[in-house]
């Protein structure tokens, strides 16, 4: 049976969530988080998606993000793993699959929604017992959405700009 085409529509953001292959790391080391942030700024350029937050854990991947088009998402997500998994593949010398199937996702239509993924996708790490606090963990967007931390890869969604009138109000509100 075909699978399920997905519902996209354009400006409305999407939850992205991918697994390594039965749950098995995708991140081995500091240079592969880094080069998976630097393809995901690219691809995320590319196909006109805006990041709202993401966080990277050693087998899976969260994001939330807003497609600009209907196809915006699922074209990153394609390039984006067929990028990242030919890399890590020459890198380390192996082959076949790094990631468990498609991407699982969900449209966050309502305003609550958005910011509690924010949330859910940043607390991940200490959810996970591998951080007391979300700003230790390195491959989150917490640094950016609570603390200030200039990152070309995000973009604010209106909902976190209306949070407060300015960055410090904003961050004070998370």
């Amino acid at each position: 049976m075909p699978r399920r085409a997905r519902i996209a529509v354009p400006g409305i953001p999407w939850h992205i969530i991918q697994r390594g292959n039965n749950r098995s790391a995708c991140f081995y080391a500091q240079q592969d988080y880094r080069r998976y942030l630097e393809t995901l700024a690219d691809m995320a350029s590319r196909y006109d998606c805006e990041v709202h937050a993401y966080v990277l854990m050693t087998n899976h991947v969260h994001l939330l993000l807003t497609p600009a088009r209907k196809d915006s998402a699922s074209l990153l997500m394609k390039h984006l793993g067929q990028c990242y998994v030919q890399y890590i593949n020459r890198h380390y010398r192996r082959s076949g699959t790094l990631w468990e199937g498609r991407f699982r996702s969900c449209l966050a239509q309502r305003d609550e929604y958005v910011l509690a993924c924010y949330r859910y996708i940043e607390l991940n790490p200490v959810r996970a017992g591998m951080v007391a606090h979300p700003r230790a963990y390195p491959w989150s967007s917490y640094q950016c959405n609570a603390q200030g931390r200039v990152n070309r890869l995000m973009t604010p969604h209106d909902d976190y700009d209306r949070l407060g009138r300015s960055d410090s109000e904003r961050r004070a509100a998370c």
